[in-house]
């Protein structure tokens, strides 16, 4: 059984470990003459699971001090030889011992819980700097998808490599596997492309997703005509049982409507303007956790089936494995707050996205940004959790980037805040927490979202 203190690294990388700088360049850093300083990824076998932790070490001569996982850290250099102990403030304690060869530090851990001080974990590690942002004209690639996977997973093999900057165009299946043609492609359950490598994203990162272009790519989308559990009344719920039917809808292009194809007595007037979005964009969740289906959300991103995350937004998701490893699908022609039926007008569809990475910055979770708004995100089990969650998110975002004090940014949301109903379908509720921009022009934010 693993020790808290090591599940606890595997955990933190991807929500809990502090934000470090990566400068620019290049190419691929080498320690020349010696020299440590930079920030490095470090992997780990632990019981047969590969978990990555984040080093960063700074050298003054022989000296060495950094962080590891947030830890302060005190070390020297002899040679190649490099030891560093690594400390907390509850009394767990890492101590490393390890050797340069070439660009990649090999050696053993000493980990000691703060729980169990008397029982130590010893493992052995790898490290290597991250790999620092490619320089060159953004590309722009022409993706066609063969294989779809059903779960947001670290070990699926990354279909295309990309450079910060890059474009992607390509296609989704909808959400019972059927592409543009109709033709079932995959076993349903909101199936994905991707996953994508972005090129030196790294945990502790965040991964920036411009949607440049969503396109409907067939004329009709599928759904039912039950409410879920989460939103009925007992009353409600005893009308409904008989419910639960496929309902298809016809998407008229050209005038921009979707439509029941056969309507009930009083809905054949009835029509909604089309509104494609993604009900999917996530990264892969650290090698520690079970890799989710994606029928899931958190703070990974997942299927989170907001109805803002459209043409024209960007998502913000933190980065818990090297590459990113990012997926999207579960396109929706259109979708009402919450996605009440269950589902949305799933359908499949053409999507060009440009990916970028924040080095350093370091978020708990999705974030959402459009042309008037910021908006944060919250996930959990119940409404209320989920209320909590995008209020903390958006309470962390004003303080990041724009410094606000706790007392100012509880003036900012009294006065400014919107809540949205994102969600209430899966095992996840989703509550959204928007702020105008107009709001916050007065204040000077930070670069970064």
């Amino acid at each position: 059984m693993l020790k808290m203190r090591v599940l606890r690294f595997a955990i933190l990388l991807g929500s809990l470990i502090a934000a470090l700088p990566l400068a620019s360049a290049q190419d691929t850093p080498k320690p020349a003459n010696g020299r440590l300083s930079g920030r490095w990824i470090v992997s780990s076998d632990i019981h047969g699971t590969t978990l990555y932790f984040q080093l960063e070490l700074q050298q003054d001569g022989n000296k060495l001090t950094g962080k590891l996982n947030g830890d302060n850290l005190e070390g020297s250099v002899d040679g190649t030889a490099i030891h560093f102990l690594a400390k907390n403030d509850r009394g767990g304690s890492e101590d490393a011992k390890g050797s340069l060869k070439g660009e990649t530090i090999t050696g053993s851990v000493v980990s000691i819980d703060e729980d169990d001080p008397t029982h130590p974990e010893t493992y052995q590690f790898s490290a290597t700097m991250v790999p620092k942002r490619p320089i060159g004209p953004a590309k722009r690639h022409e993706f066609t998808p063969t294989v779809f996977y059903r779960s947001f997973s670290p070990a699926n093999k990354p279909v295309l490599t990309v450079a910060p900057g890059d474009t992607i165009h390509t296609t989704t299946v909808d959400a019972g596997g059927a592409d543009e043609k109709g033709v079932t492609r995959v076993l349903g359950g909101n199936p994905e492309t991707g996953p994508f490598y972005i090129e030196s994203a790294a945990p502790g990162d965040t991964l920036v997703i411009h949607i440049v272009r969503l396109q409907l790519n067939r004329d009709y989308a599928i759904s039912d005509d039950g409410i879920v559990d989460r939103a009925t009344d007992s009353d409600l719920a005893a009308r409904n049982k008989d419910l639960w039917k496929n309902v298809r809808w016809h998407l008229d292009i050209a005038k921009g409507t979707a439509s029941p194809e056969k309507p009930a007595e009083h809905l054949k007037n009835y029509s909604v303007l089309l509104h494609p979005m993604l009900g999917c964009v996530a990264i892969a969740p650290g090698p520690a956790q079970a890799p989710p289906g994606t029928g899931d959300s958190g703070g990974f991103g997942g299927n989170m089936d907001f109805n803002e995350i459209v043409e024209g937004a960007t998502l913000y998701l933190p980065v818990r494995n090297p590459g990113a490893l990012l997926y999207f699908g579960d396109g929706h022609a259109a979708q009402g707050d919450g996605e009440l039926n269950g589902n949305a007008l799933e359908t499949s569809m053409d999507v060009e996205l440009t990916v970028d990475v924040l080095p350093g910055k370091r978020i708990g979770g999705p974030r959402v940004e459009s042309a008037t708004h910021i908006m944060a995100m919250g996930l959990g089990g119940s409404l209320e959790d989920a209320m909590r969650d995008a209020t903390s998110s958006m309470a962390d975002w004003l303080n990041e980037d724009y410094k606000l004090t706790p007392s100012e940014v509880a003036q900012v949301l009294g006065s400014s805040a919107e809540y949205r109903i994102s969600e209430v379908a899966d095992r996840n509720a989703g509550i959204v927490l928007k702020i105008n921009k107009d709001r916050l022009r007065g204040l000077a934010a930070t670069t970064g979202k």
